[in-house]
């Protein structure tokens, strides 16, 4: 879609561009918090509002639904209503809608306004990074990327620790009243300091490519999200939404290729660093938003921690990740290659995925999973801004947006593939190594007949008669094998991240780097 091509930008200074930083970083930090703030507090939402966990669990469903529908429409949105009106009308649905979160006596209503919430929050986390590739000049872009990066890594990982800390001593409704006062601070400041008009659009509106990517990417993430509850392809409801999502996939791909105004150019994927970048977007997405998944449900489930000491101890690594974003925005800048960066940053993630696969066990501690952590928010610090940069570099004008809009996009898809990918994988290695150590319990082997007869005698000077105790003997040593079990599959599931970290790295070769090449990005306001 072409747009009208406005004078010769001009850039922020002064306190001005560091108030539009901090208020579009907030936003999108607030939206990918809740992305997992919610997470923590399932037990106790389905409790209060007497749901089925499997009902509760599309509080999470139908977010993550309306956020990856809105993403990648934010670029054509901003434009039709104007990047200013656009960002703060987004900024008061999200703050709206926590409210009316918060304030559910159901949990069809909770649904129902976490959608809409997602509305709000996918247009926070794409139109951020494109108003400030549009406050700092082009010399400062790898800087404005550092600092959306380091929000976008932070986020997914504050959830669960203020989720956490909410529901342990408030309760599950704060963790949507929380975001009221930061989003009223936010909406007043993007409404006073973000510029960006209303742009011209020459051509018809492309409802049919709108229509067939909500049907396409929306379906998708339906499955993603629903698919291991309904045990996948047997459920005839999985399968009419992944015949949706191919069909709508297809047509959506097809006319956006052959539309002379499509509503997402796809044709910016002709551009190999794009495609290269957005790959490795996915890849990132994929690391990150599993190592929160798998670390969180582990350490819980198999080492009894809370919510609060789980999210404490992942803290220093997000803030790690945070400081090393500005440091690779400086050595990019100096003239050191992304793909250098790039190398070290999978290097790194590939390592803490095989360390946590050695060292999660039952016996493990605070500090066998924080210096792990230390290592993973090392590698997350070295990848996100060579790789937004290796994206963005020599585009110019809208293209920026577009090729924006789709690795953000990509980042969140990743992280959801990867979860239910992993989820699956899992749950087939738990019934796998049950099986395997099952052979272990038997008649014929000593040492299980030994500890058997261990626990029986126990339960008998406990009072109990021999049956109960051989019964209840039987069901302790069953319930030990299922815990080995699930750890053994816990820690392969860490081992697949780092696998997949080492599949998508020789990519990085792939990508034409030239030295000191940075985005165009005059079309872009």
């Amino acid at each position: 879609m072409e747009l009208a091509v406005d004078a010769k930008p001009t850039y922020e200074v002064g306190a001005r561009k560091w108030l539009i930083t901090i208020t579009v970083i907030t936003c999108a930090i607030m939206e990918l918090i809740d992305t997992s703030i919610v997470n923590v507090a399932i037990r106790q939402i389905s409790g209060n509002l007497g749901a089925t966990v499997e009902e509760t669990a599309w509080v999470i469903t139908a977010y993550a639904i309306s956020n990856i529908v809105i993403i990648p429409l934010t670029g054509f949105l901003g434009d039709v209503f104007g990047r200013k009106n656009y960002f703060t009308a987004s900024v008061i649905l999200f703050t709206v809608a926590s409210f009316m979160c918060g304030f559910s006596g159901s949990i069809w209503t909770l649904v129902a306004w976490r959608f809409v919430q997602g509305i709000g929050g996918g247009a926070l986390l794409a139109t951020a990074q494109t108003v400030l590739v549009e406050t700092f000049p082009p010399e400062e872009l790898d800087k404005a990327n550092g600092i959306f990066g380091a929000g976008i890594v932070m986020g997914p990982t504050l959830g669960p620790v203020l989720g956490g800390y909410l529901t342990d001593n408030y309760s599950w409704s704060w963790i949507f009243y929380v975001n009221i006062p930061v989003g009223i601070i936010a909406a007043i400041l993007s409404w006073k300091f973000i510029k960006g008009g209303k742009k011209k659009l020459s051509g018809k509106i492309d409802y049919w490519g709108i229509l067939a990517l909500i049907a396409g990417v929306g379906s998708l993430q339906m499955v993603l999200e629903e698919g291991e509850r309904k045990d996948w392809f047997s459920s005839n409801f999985i399968i009419f939404f992944f015949i949706l999502a191919i069909t709508g996939i297809i047509l959506f791909i097809v006319r956006e290729l052959t539309t002379k105004n499509p509503v997402i150019d796809l044709r910016v994927l002709r551009n190999r660093n794009v495609a290269v970048g957005s790959a490795l977007r996915f890849a990132f997405g994929i690391a990150i938003y599993c190592s929160v998944f798998l670390y969180p449900v582990f350490v819980q489930s198999f080492l009894g921690w809370n919510a609060t000491r789980t999210g404490l101890l992942i803290l220093p690594s997000a803030f790690l990740t945070g400081m090393l974003m500005g440091v690779n925005g400086a050595l990019i800048k100096k003239g050191i290659s992304p793909r250098i960066l790039l190398i070290f940053g999978f290097g790194m993630v590939i390592t803490f995925a095989y360390i946590l696969y050695r060292l999660a066990t039952p016996a493990a501690g605070e500090w066998e999973f924080l210096w792990p952590q230390l290592v993973r928010g090392l590698g997350f610090g070295f990848i996100f801004v060579p790789a937004a940069s290796l994206t963005l570099a020599g585009l110019k004008g809208k293209d920026i947006g577009q090729a924006s809009g789709l690795s953000n996009m990509l980042q969140l898809l990743g992280g959801s593939v990867g979860i239910a990918a992993l989820n699956t994988y899992i749950t087939r290695r738990i019934a796998a190594h049950h099986a395997d150590l099952m052979s272990n319990l038997s008649l014929y082997s000593q040492t299980s007949n030994e500890r058997m007869q261990g626990i029986m005698l126990q339960l008998q000077a406990n009072g109990k008669t021999g049956e109960q105790a051989r019964q209840m003997a039987m069901g302790i040593m069953n319930g030990s094998l299922s815990t080995q079990s699930s750890i053994l599959a816990y820690s392969e599931g860490f081992m697949m991240i780092g696998i997949i970290c080492a599949i998508i790295l020789p990519l990085v070769f792939l990508a034409k780097i030239k030295k000191g090449e940075i985005a165009d990005i005059g079309g872009a306001h």
